[in-house]
């Protein structure tokens, strides 16, 4: 049986996580008047890649041909979800951009669970979101149907990247989240090159860059491919609720973008359902240990 700190690792570390990730979203904004949000999207990955590749040196060990394929789908997931949030983020505020992409893990909670406590906190999860995205005239910016559409494809892509990740930590962790997230900046630096050129290789930018990628993927996609690995998928999807929540405070603080008292409310909401899922679930399937 795992121990409570077994279980209650991989949680903690996946709260730091999202909170490192929110933080570099809004760090990542001021880069979009610079080189765009693409180019934004470019330097993030890339650099991190950079990292990761120099800190873990993933090619010291072999990976395995069934490993490749899931690491694969795992690093595009990864690239296509922050392309397509960096893209909504350009017309629809932070917590709400977060909250529209947090229905692929949603539905990853919903269609994996296996016991009906587990649907009520997701229940739960979902009444917040609904609150949260209801129509407001408190924001500064109504939500861009364009914006929208591209946050919800990066929540198709957050969904992929649950499964897959979960497959390709099960070997090596670290290898695995190195190799995906080269994967994704060779997938993405293209498109960021064709939008902002040589202006991505400005000293302002590359510096600004560098903290972006260690906050939003190096660190925070190392701390997750480790939980990933350590707790039953329909957890891990459903504490992931947070999200929405992180991404709203991460606005109001560094961009100050205003929340009503109603939507607040709902991030109170979705706590108490992350709170529960924690608290309440049970592994269907044992957490694995190294």
């Amino acid at each position: 049986m795992p121990s409570a700190v077994q279980r209650l690792l991989p949680v903690a570390l996946l709260l730091v996580a999202m909170s490192s990730i929110q933080s570099g979203a809004s760090l990542a904004q001021q880069l979009f008047p610079l080189i765009g949000a693409s180019g934004a999207t470019s330097v993030r990955l890339s650099l991190a890649a950079i990292v990761m590749l120099m800190v873990f040196r993933p090619w010291r060990q072999p990976v395995t041909r069934r490993a490749w394929k899931a690491i694969a789908v795992y690093g595009l997931a990864m690239g296509m979800m922050n392309f397509l949030l960096y893209q909504a983020l350009v017309t629809v505020p932070l917590g709400i951009a977060v909250a529209l992409e947090f229905t692929g893990p949603l539905a990853v909670a919903v269609f994996t669970s296996r016991r009906p406590r587990d649907l009520a906190w997701v229940a739960l999860a979902v009444l917040g979101l609904a609150i949260l995205l209801w129509p407001d005239k408190s924001l500064e910016h109504g939500i861009d149907l364009r914006g929208a559409l591209c946050a919800l494809g990066a929540g198709v892509c957050w969904a992929l990247y649950i499964l897959f990740g979960r497959r390709a930590g099960s070997g090596n962790g670290t290898q695995s989240a190195a190799l995906g997230i080269t994967i994704a900046a060779i997938a993405i630096v293209p498109i960021g090159v064709m939008e902002a050129g040589t202006a991505l290789l400005s000293p302002v930018v590359l510096s600004v860059g560098l903290v972006v990628g260690l906050l939003s993927t190096a660190l925070p996609y190392t701390l997750e491919m480790f939980a990933l690995s350590r707790m039953p998928t329909h957890m891990f999807g459903t504490l992931m609720s947070l999200e929405p929540a992180l991404g709203a405070l991460s606005g109001l603080v560094f961009l100050g973008q205003q929340l009503s008292v109603l939507q607040w409310l709902a991030i109170g909401t979705i706590i108490a359902a992350s709170m529960g899922t924690t608290l309440t679930s049970r592994s269907a399937e044992p957490i694995q240990d190294r």
